[in-house]
């Protein structure tokens, strides 16, 4: 008993860290779990008047196949761990007083945005067609989304299997956005931004990319696994995000080294890991899209990995380990549209280019005077549309007939279109993502005091150190 209670005290004095944090009386704990009742009790009136196709498997095992779907749940898998290790890969670059502020910000995304994803955001993204750029609430709560494939968007695996694959990218990319306000945001808000967002920019960018009847997905705009959705779109929102947020409390005046350059190094290779599963699983079967999807990620990927410390060394006479991590990540970003569309040699040039220019554009932030923390502007803003603008060009019936050729195979439309759809994404993330700050601001705040800022959001706002040696 007395190893209890010495473990407990242990426990809180390591959670109590700040003396502006003390915990709340315990007698406000049963309101929360009151509001968690009155929650689950309106979940339960959904149920009942919801039809929730949960077919018996013996009626629909002939229409799957089980080896797509293996792959498809192994491939959303992949991605979900993508969400942690960008926590690790953005961790490692900020300062050691904001490294648990930074992870935690991913880690809440995969939990908000999951519960987003199943109540609405799914019927949104990928649900019935509402004027080209929406989906109506057909499919809120799951509604009519069980255990049948669903041909429209996948023939032989579940549709459930569908929606939660399709549930990591929208995970992932509002966490993307994090980098660019690192150090500075207050977490509350955080919270509200994320749902707003996801509503509001992710939603209807990503059925008009990819859902039936979706405008730019009509108009024959190529992106395989998310170049326009998930790079653009939270690059796009992450240039806003730097501009509305504005610079971190001693800016070019302090030093502000990555703390841990092993984390980053570590979270850049989890990314590239899952990032298998992202572009490979986006064949939504196994077979040969995803094998060519799984090689050119990989070719792209190391590809734009030298040519990014290649430049780098050139540049400053050394390569570096984060300039390595860096250019890894903008390899996989910029293959990511053309993964289903492109061959290896075409891969090989894509990485090039995405790790030069890429590059050239994360040294460029500091001439245009915004502060992008973690570069997700120079990484994922330009790279996927470097991604997005090559598919253009190297797209080839050759990999998958369902795609269409570019400019190099004879069909220069293609190169407009996607040139039209990177403007469109670009231009509607900003804006709605300017306004979305705008208001959060007005109401909430975006930013922690400079008090806070200069203790830590680490302390500041979770009330625990990352370390405690």
């Amino acid at each position: 008993m007395l190893a209890f209670f010495s473990g407990t005290k242990a426990y809180v004095e390591s959670h109590i860290t700040s003396s502006k944090t003390r915990p709340r009386s315990l007698l406000k704990l049963p309101g929360i779990l009151l509001v968690i009742t009155f929650i689950s009790y309106l979940g339960i009136l959904v149920m009942q008047h919801t039809d929730v196709t949960t077919a018996n498997m013996a009626t629909v095992t002939s229409k799957i196949d089980t080896g797509d779907t293996a792959w498809l749940l192994i491939s959303t898998a992949l991605v979900m761990i993508m969400t942690p290790g960008l926590g690790f890969f953005y961790g490692g670059m900020v300062r050691r007083k904001n490294v648990l502020g930074t992870v935690m910000q991913s880690f809440i995304t995969l939990c908000v945005i999951s519960i987003w994803w199943v109540l609405i955001g799914y019927s949104l993204s990928f649900g019935p067609d509402i004027g080209h750029v929406i989906g109506s609430f057909a499919w809120a709560g799951l509604n009519n989304v069980g255990l049948d494939p669903y041909p429209a968007y996948a023939a032989t695996v579940p549709h459930q299997s569908f929606m939660i694959f399709q549930m990591m990218f929208a995970v992932i990319t509002p966490a993307l956005i994090t980098g660019a306000f690192a150090e500075r945001f207050k977490f509350s808000t955080f919270l509200i931004f994320l749902l707003l967002w996801a509503t509001i920019v992710y939603a209807p960018l990503a059925h008009s990319v990819w859902a039936v009847d979706g405008w730019l997905r009509n108009m024959g705009a190529l992106d395989f696994a998310g170049g326009l959705v998930v790079h653009i779109g939270s690059g796009a929102s992450a240039l806003a995000a730097a501009v509305m947020v504005g610079k971190r409390r001693g800016y070019k005046k302090d030093q502000m080294l990555p703390h841990n350059l092993v984390l980053t190094l570590l979270g850049a290779s989890l990314l590239w890991f899952g990032w298998f599963g992202f572009n490979a699983g986006s064949a939504l079967v196994s077979g040969s899209l995803a094998t060519s999807a799984f090689v050119v990620t990989q070719i792209s990927t190391a590809a734009a990995t030298l040519s990014w410390i290649i430049t780098e060394w050139v540049h400053r006479d050394k390569p570096t380990v984060l300039g390595a991590a860096s250019g890894a990540v903008a390899g996989l970003v910029a293959i990511t549209p053309a993964s289903g569309f492109v061959g290896p040699i075409a891969a090989i040039i894509i990485g090039l280019f995405a790790g030069a220019v890429c590059y050239i554009a994360v040294n460029l932030k500091s001439k245009f005077g915004y502060d992008d923390s973690l570069d997700a502007v120079g990484i994922h803003g330009v790279g996927g549309a470097l991604g997005a603008i090559a598919t253009g060009l190297f797209a080839t019936k050759l990999i998958n007939s369902a795609g269409n050729n570019g400019l190099f195979y004879g069909n220069a439309s293609l190169i407009g279109i996607q040139v039209v759809s990177v403007i469109a994404a670009i231009s509607y993330c900003f804006i709605m993502t300017l306004i979305i700050l705008k208001i959060l601001d007005i109401t909430l705040g975006l930013r922690v005091s400079d008090d806070n800022e200069a203790e830590g959001i680490d302390l500041s706002q979770h009330g625990e150190r990352s370390y405690s040696f």
